[in-house]
């Protein structure tokens, strides 16, 4: 039977501007250009895994308003029977994008904060062979989800961002895989300095693989007191919106199709790499195929 992953996840509908710089404090920019579309942690992750050949069933919320976005992620192979739809608003993002690809982000949570531990359960009874429940800090209840995937032996990934205080207080040390960029490792670690964080992580989170994704600096990786630095690939940067995600999305389900971790990473990060050759989010994320091309020539 295929293993499948359950994503609770938020659902956001992004407004992506194009600027020649970052808006400044009591300044007014004009845009070189506005586009609308789906966004959200949650639901680029769910593309990416969908994009890199699994099943993912997502989990979330988002207004009456916004059904068209049910109809992206259908289209990208999500399954989308467990999206409510809500009176609140979607959650939604403000997005600039620089003239060097780099991005700045406001985010409101919207109907992403409420949505019903109930859903997530359902999710979980009644669907077959669920691996994993990914989940990010963009949606309410994440503790509550958590002992919900213990409870059913359904392994946890979790990528805590963006990062709040709350995260500190999550069970962290029962999960099978946490993922968090550098920035979200100095809040949880407390340190600056890489190596700190990998102690941090040795020793706090002993059976949990921890990867560190550090941008063009490549990634960590720390599983059982193993400690592997993987190079990042060298291109051109259009925009990297969406990268994070891609990486996510495709390193979780290398493991669902039962790669090592070396290989995990190896396809995460060139999948994270072509995504930032491309503008947007989930226009953005790669097929397989055009991953496994990258990688082999």
């Amino acid at each position: 039977m295929t293993k499948k992953i359950i994503n609770y996840g938020s659902i956001n509908i992004d407004y992506v501007y194009r600027t020649p710089h970052f808006v400044r404090p009591g300044e007014t920019l004009h845009a070189e250009s506005f586009t609308k579309g789906l966004g959200g942690k949650g639901a680029n992750q769910s593309v990416a895994i969908a994009r890199s050949g699994g099943h993912v069933v997502h989990v979330g919320q988002l207004s009456t308003l916004d059904r068209w976005a049910r109809d992206v992620l259908v289209n990208a192979g999500v399954l989308v029977d467990f999206i409510d739809e809500v009176d609140d608003a979607s959650g939604h993002a403000i997005i600039q994008v620089d003239s060097d690809g780099e991005n700045a982000i406001l985010l409101h949570g919207g109907a992403n904060q409420s949505v019903d531990i109930k859903s997530l359960e359902k999710a979980m009874e009644e669907t077959d062979d669920v691996e994993y429940l990914l989940l990010q800090n963009e949606c309410n209840n994440s503790e509550l989800a958590i002992n919900a995937a213990l409870t059913n032996k359904i392994k946890v990934a979790f990528n805590p961002a963006p990062m709040s205080q709350d995260v500190a207080s999550l069970n962290l040390e029962q999960l099978d895989t946490l993922i968090v960029n550098e920035l979200e490792a100095q809040a949880l670690t407390g340190s600056r300095n890489i190596n700190d964080s990998i102690s941090f992580f040795v020793t706090r989170l002993p059976a949990t693989r921890v990867v560190m994704t550090l941008g063009a600096k490549g990634s960590i990786l720390v599983n059982g007191g193993n400690v592997v630095e993987f190079p990042s690939t060298s291109v051109d940067v259009i925009d990297t919106t969406g990268a994070g995600d891609t990486f996510v999305g495709y390193f979780l389900q290398s493991l669902v199709s039962g790669l090592d971790d070396m290989s995990a990473l190896e396809i995460a990060s060139s999948a994270a790499a072509l995504a930032v050759t491309e503008r947007g989010a989930i226009n953005a994320i790669p097929n397989i195929e055009r991953v496994t091309e990258f990688i082999h020539g």
